[in-house]
């Protein structure tokens, strides 16, 4: 068995411990673990998975081991200052924009010998006073639409909720948003107008009822690894799994049916597949009839994508796409998967619309082994979206602009409000860039690593008069900040946070916080009421108590509720039960209870490929790290497991490009250039390459195409056309990209 790299058994023999029940910082899955920490709670001696609801006490690497990163000795301990002298902004270490003389960085995180000699140490008063006041200035001389702020999904759904409340309060704007914007805000899109609702139907174990599950553009073994181990026994009890993916996931080899698509042609697929099950009548006429509404456009709709020209299209066997849909038809149970691969695309909410009409037509909601789940990315993905961290929605998905929840929300926070809906991620970086957006608040993300075309967001963060960050390591985007405020951990706070099943659960502290830093809701109510915004609370449980009181799905919990294991929402009787599993069993949360069907039809990808760019990009996650790399590369374990970056290139397209595995080569996009390793994959489709999003020091976001999709206003992560090269020896000596 191989050894995992600072897992000796040293700490099961220590003394002097407690164990603490909490959650799994990392992806949605929300596992329950047990923290056992030393008397003093100054250290994690390890970790085990408890009987939770979403693992049965399972836990991945990053679970498992994963832990150590709140114990780095490059936490943030003290608020800090732009000094004088370092005006104009540049990126100090954060030097990933594709320009020669950049250098390489040790572990590839923030080098503290450039960017420390920038600041200096400052006391919580002086820090708070000074971001009160440069806010307050640009709001009062600007208006606060020229404000903005970018909130955490890592965070609770307390700080969620009080962060948009600052934002809309304080600032007097809607511009708030968070990642979701780069992960589903399509996929919420399309629900939202299709069923009512932005949550998942019916939760990931149910698999265990379902004939058949479709899983299209995500991989669950790297970035949901729990939830897979599930799916894969699923399998193995009788489940047919219907992949759908550009490249292979390890899960295809547990499935009936694998289907590579060429990049981009996931709505002609789906229509082919609706074509198929209608034109064989294997769709449930009752359901449609008493449930739905826009059938008969959908019908018309998918007439023309029949499995010839579908499959000529979309690169796949005519019969294998004729066999999926019949797998999926109305006599048998199946539930509906998707991920990034569905999302993160120009089209990526008509992706969905497509997803949700096949799940209807069938009949495919409502019931045991059947329904509609978005895979959510990080830990708190869904409960931040939930608490209104959106620029378009108050809590619980209220609209900005219904005059009607404005008046609600106004007399609920005692204040006016902005009837205008916000900008959202991409557009508050671009209003950054023209000037527009002044002054910026970004608690616990990191833009510059994580947003599409990293020269525009540098370029945009420099441009900004004022930029304050919340977060408990100097990220790259910290190190455009004029001041750096010291936050929390996960392990180091208390708050609720949902999973992708719609479970409500507590993460307990399980360390103290380390020097002068301090919680993370503490700050934002400081900031907030410095900015004139009521937000005084006692506790915790309090701010939570704010936000039920403002929804309808989060009714009749608390943190007393909750307790140890959670609660699904919506929850009628939490005395007496966990919540609901299955959502949706009778009617749909629209006015007239009915699903709407939204037709669409194949377009074009934004960018285009060419001789010049002639291989399609597409970026995500790995196993062992996550998001940007700023918690897990500073953990030992899973950095020494995967240190660098590497290239998935088809090993038939690197014969032609003359390139051998292992070898630097350099991946070039329209946007920038990076340096990395190539490594030769059949799991990639020729014609395509893939790189991990997490390794600063070759971004793969200085290559995305910052192209969105219309309605979701999400990027398109999953295709942008590059090249990719043998690394050229003067590339090779001054290190490009690094």
């Amino acid at each position: 068995m191989r050894k995992i790299p600072g897992s000796t058994g040293e700490a099961r023999k220590a003394v002097g411990f407690k164990g603490v029940d909490s959650l799994c910082p990392y992806c949605g899955v929300g596992c329950a673990l047990t923290y056992r920490v030393d008397s003093e709670q100054r250290r994690i001696l390890d970790v085990s998975g408890r009987d939770g609801a979403a693992n049965s006490g399972r836990l991945c690497v990053k679970g498992r081991y994963g832990y150590d990163y709140a114990m780095h000795a490059q936490r943030l301990t003290k608020p800090l200052i732009r000094r004088e002298d370092s005006y104009p902004k540049t990126a100090l270490s954060a030097d990933v924009k594709g320009e020669r003389g950049g250098k390489r960085k040790p572990g590839g995180i923030v080098d503290y010998d450039d960017v420390m000699p920038h600041f200096r140490e400052a006391s919580w008063e002086e820090a708070l006073e000074l971001v009160g006041r440069k806010l307050g200035e640009i709001r009062d001389t600007h208006g606060g639409d020229s404000l903005a702020g970018f909130g955490s999904a890592k965070g609770s759904n307390e700080e969620a909720y009080l962060f948009q409340k600052l934002v809309r309060t304080g600032f007097r704007t809607n511009n708030v948003d968070h990642c979701t914007r780069l992960c589903h805000a399509s996929s919420v899109a399309a629900l939202l107008e299709g069923v009512g609702s932005g949550a998942v139907t019916n939760v990931v174990r149910d698999i265990e009822n379902a004939d058949t599950a479709l899983l299209a553009g995500c991989n669950p073994t790297e970035n949901h690894p729990v939830a897979a181990t599930f799916i894969k026994e699923a399998a193995e009890k009788g489940t047919k799994l219907v992949i759908v993916n550009t490249r292979r996931p390890r899960l295809a080899d547990h499935a009936a049916i694998y289907l590579q698509i060429h990049p981009g042609t996931d709505v002609a697929l789906f229509n082919g597949m609706m074509h198929v099950l209608i034109k064989e009548d294997l769709i449930d006429h009752e359901f449609i009839d008493n449930r739905t509404e826009g059938f008969d456009e959908i019908r018309e709709t998918v007439e023309e994508y029949s499995p010839e020209v579908v499959a000529n299209l979309c690169g796949v066997d005519k019969d294998d796409l004729i066999e999926a849909a019949r797998l999926l038809s109305a006599d048998r149970r199946s539930m509906f998967f998707w991920g990034m691969g569905i999302s993160q695309h120009t089209h990526g909410t008509d992706n969905s619309r497509c997803i949700i009409a096949m799940a209807m037509i069938t009949g495919n909601v409502g019931k045991p082994g059947t329904g509609l789940h978005p895979l959510r990315g990080q830990n708190n993905v869904q409960g931040a979206s939930d608490a209104g961290l959106i620029p378009m929605v108050y809590p619980d998905y209220q609209p900005v602009n219904d005059p009607e929840i404005q008046k609600k929300f106004e007399a609920y926070w005692k204040t006016e409000l902005s009837p205008n809906p916000g900008l959202t991620v991409t557009e508050i970086m671009s209003g950054a860039l023209d000037g527009s957006i002044k002054g910026m608040y970004v608690q616990g993300e990191n833009p510059f690593v994580s947003d599409p075309d990293t020269n525009k967001v540098r370029k945009g963060l420099m441009a900004l008069d004022f930029l304050v960050v919340q977060d408990i390591f100097m990220t790259e985007t910290a190190e455009f900040a004029d001041v750096i405020l010291p936050g929390s951990s996960f392990m180091e706070k208390l708050g609720t946070y949902t999973n992708t099943d719609r479970r409500v659960q507590i993460g307990r502290p399980a360390l103290a916080l380390p020097g002068d830093a301090r919680q993370d809701w503490e700050l934002i109510c400081e900031i907030g009421k410095r900015l004139g915004a009521d937000m005084d609370y006692a506790s915790v449980s309090d701010v939570f108590d704010e936000f039920v009181g403002c929804t309808t799905e989060y009714q009749n919990l608390s943190h007393e509720v909750l307790g140890r294991d959670g609660k699904w929402y919506p929850c009628h009787d939490p005395d007496n039960s966990e919540g609901e599993r299955i959502v949706f069993t009778e009617s749909f949360p629209r006015p007239n209870g009915k699903a709407k069907l939204v037709a669409a039809r194949q377009s074009p990808p934004h960018e285009k490929v060419d001789t010049e760019y002639p291989l399609v990009l597409n970026t995500g996650r790995m196993l062992e790290h996550w998001h940007t790399g700023s918690m897990t590369r500073r953990s030992t374990a899973l950095h020494s497991i995967s240190p660098e970056a590497f290239v998935e290139i088809n090993p038939n397209d690197a014969v032609s490009l003359h390139i051998t595995d292992g070898q630097m080569v350099e991946v070039r996009s329209r946007r920038g250039v990076i340096q990395l390793k190539a490594q030769l994959m059949d799991r990639v489709a020729e014609g395509s390459v893939f790189i991990p999003m997490h390794f600063r020091e070759a971004c793969a976001n200085v290559l995305t195409d910052p192209a969105v999709d219309p309605q979701g206003k999400i990027p398109s992560f999953k295709y942008s056309a590059v090249s990719v090269a043998p690394a050229s020896d003067e590339v090779r000596h001054t290190g490009s990209g690094n």
